[in-house]
């Protein structure tokens, strides 16, 4: 807590969408949604940016902190629903929510000084991890009433510039959520003629026809009191000391030798080579099995041979029927889940094989088939349950993807750092 002490916060406003003639509109949760309306753990997914500003640009850091107000006014009017809240839907069955909006509402604009860091501090990577109570101050918390996205701009010492981001999952997924900050941005940059185009907005566009809104609804800890529910996040102090953030850069040559390795190893088994063997699938197999090897001397000998499992996103917008379009905004993921057995996925490098990252890459793949296979979608009442069960077996996740260019959000002061 001492750091964030050191935090002052100089201004806090609300920002509204500019457009003062939208009328009040209500956007019903679908069951892509309401899923993400859990308690524990907090469904946030929280963005920190960190620019370093020129001379020019420190000079005038207040006019570029204006800047960000008066384009995020601009961006909310398009993306209107994050300027509002979660409520229960007035009148129907006590489990169902909706994104409300009505004039008045509005984003949480905190601004903030903080001289204990420059931007360098915080950039972590594989030789330099940061401690996420490090970073908790610069991010901002959910304010009471059910909002959905909250913003800090920090003025750091020496001139850096951090932007922190909170949305609530149960409005948008990662798609949507990174096509709010790309045209935020480059309305702050000034583009015209480059501005990305304007989200759908339309949940009449997914359809339930197997009542999964209250399959998930009733694996989901939702009040039954008639009360609403508080989507308010974590404090900082609520971050151990021992819980590191680190970056892993994998470079093209990598990522090409892990395919080369598991090209190898399928031959070294008379297994087909991998056709699907793209660069995020490589990824992922990587990542897994050094996780299983690095955790390996931790675990207890039937713990080893116990299955563990990993866990990713994907996006069904182009896979419904009918499909959806790519802008729609909102939430259209479904997980995939691969298994394995722990000891298979930490087997060693450096024995001629990859057996370890081969297991990984099968497993992984096999689950992406079943997540895109014919009847995947007539699985998903399971869904809540398999991921409930992997947890508590031991469970490894990711999120993002490179499609979402995160570096590429520009305000108008360069890429992130």
């Amino acid at each position: 807590m001492a750091a964030a002490n050191k935090l002052r916060i100089i201004d806090a406003a609300v920002i509204t969408p500019n457009d003062l003639s939208l009328p009040p509109r209500s956007l019903p949760f679908t069951f892509f949604d309401v899923e993400w309306l859990r308690q524990r753990p907090q469904p946030l997914v929280q963005r920190l940016f960190f620019y370093r500003l020129t001379q020019q640009h420190h000079v005038a850091v207040q006019r570029l902190i204006s800047d960000l107000k008066r384009s995020l006014s601009q961006a909310l009017t398009l993306f209107y629903p994050l300027a509002g809240h979660v409520r229960r839907t007035p009148g129907a069955r006590s489990n169902r929510y909706e994104l409300f909006y009505q004039p008045g509402n509005g984003v949480a604009f905190a601004t903030a000084e903080y001289d204990l860091h420059d931007v360098d501090d915080y950039l972590a990577s594989s030789y330099h991890p940061v401690p996420v109570s490090m970073l908790a101050p610069l991010v901002p918390l959910l304010p009471k009433g059910r909002a959905v996205l909250a913003v800090q701009a920090t003025v750091l010492r020496r001139g850096g510039l951090a932007l922190g981001v909170t949305l609530h999952h149960s409005a948008c997924d990662g798609a949507s959520y990174t096509h709010f900050l790309h045209t935020w941005a480059a309305a702050c940059a000034g583009a015209t003629d480059d501005m990305p185009p304007p989200p759908v907005i339309d949940r009449s566009l997914i359809s339930d026809r197997n009542n999964l809104y209250d399959i998930y609804c009733a694996g989901i800890s939702l009040p039954s009191d008639g009360a609403e529910i508080e989507l308010a996040g974590t404090t900082a102090s609520s971050y151990p000391d021992d819980q590191l953030l680190a970056t892993f850069t994998l470079p093209h040559e990598l990522i090409q030798s892990i395919k080369d390795a598991l090209a190898a190893e399928a031959a070294r088994r008379n297994a087909p080579t991998p056709l699907r063997c793209s660069s995020l699938l490589a990824a992922y197999s990587f990542i897994w099995s050094c996780y299983c090897r690095a955790k390996q001397p931790m675990d207890a000998r039937d713990q080893a041979r116990a299955t563990t499992y990993f866990l990713f996103a994907v996006d069904h917008r182009k896979r419904l029927n009918p499909p959806v379009p790519e802008r729609y905004m909102g939430n259209c993921l479904s997980p995939a889940i691969a298994a394995s057995c722990q000891d298979d996925l930490a087997a060693a490098a450096g024995t001629g094989t990859a057996g370890g990252l081969f297991a990984a890459f099968t497993a992984i793949t096999d689950a992406l088939e079943e997540a895109l296979s014919e009847g995947a979608q007539e699985r998903w009442d399971r869904c809540m349950g398999r991921v409930i069960e992997a947890a508590k077996a031991g469970l490894l996740s990711v999120a993002g993807s490179p499609r979402f260019h995160v570096y590429d959000i520009n305000f108008g002061f360069g890429r992130p750092a």
